[in-house]
C-alpha cells in the first residue's frame, strides 16, 4: 500500500485545515491509520489514530490536540482525514500518515506500531 498525504498549508492562529491521507494499491479500510507530526528540531510525535472498520473505527488523540482535531475516514474514497481547527503556532510541523501494523494493538501511539508511511505535508501556523 502507498499513502499520499495532502492538504497542508499556511494559516494564522485560530484557523483551520483539513489534511487528507489517500491510499493506493490496497483498500485503506483494512488498516488502522495514524497521523504523526514532526516539528523542526523535534522528534516525530503521535497526533491521532483511527482503527479499521472491523475494530469499530474507534479514534484516539494526543492530549495536545484533543478537542481541536478530528480524525475520520471515508473508505469509499480510500481516504482518512485530519480536520484541524483552532490551530496554534505550536501545531506547526510536517504531518505524516501511516498504516498500523496488522496484529499490533489498535490505536498505537508509537511509531513502531506503523509500517507504511506517506510523505509529509507541511503545516505552518503563524501568530
Amino acid at each position: 500500500v502507498q499513502l499520499q498525504a495532502s492538504g497542508g498549508g499556511s494559516v494564522q492562529a485560530g484557523g483551520s485545515l483539513r489534511l487528507t491521507c489517500t491510499a493506493s494499491g490496497r483498500a485503506i479500510s483494512r488498516y488502522g491509520i495514524g497521523w504523526f507530526r514532526q516539528a523542526p528540531g523535534k522528534e516525530r510525535e503521535f497526533v491521532a489514530a483511527i482503527s479499521s472498520r472491523p475494530f469499530g473505527e474507534r479514534t484516539d488523540y494526543a492530549g495536545s490536540v484533543r478537542g481541536r482535531f478530528t480524525i475520520s475516514r471515508d473508505n469509499a474514497k480510500n481516504s482518512v482525514y485530519l480536520a484541524m481547527s483552532s490551530l496554534k503556532p505550536e501545531d506547526t510541523a510536517d504531518y505524516y500518515c501511516a498504516t498500523e501494523r496488522i496484529g499490533v494493538p489498535n490505536l498505537s501511539k508509537s511509531e513502531a506500531g506503523y509500517d507504511y508511511w506517506g510523505q509529509g505535508t507541511q503545516v505552518t501556523v503563524s501568530s
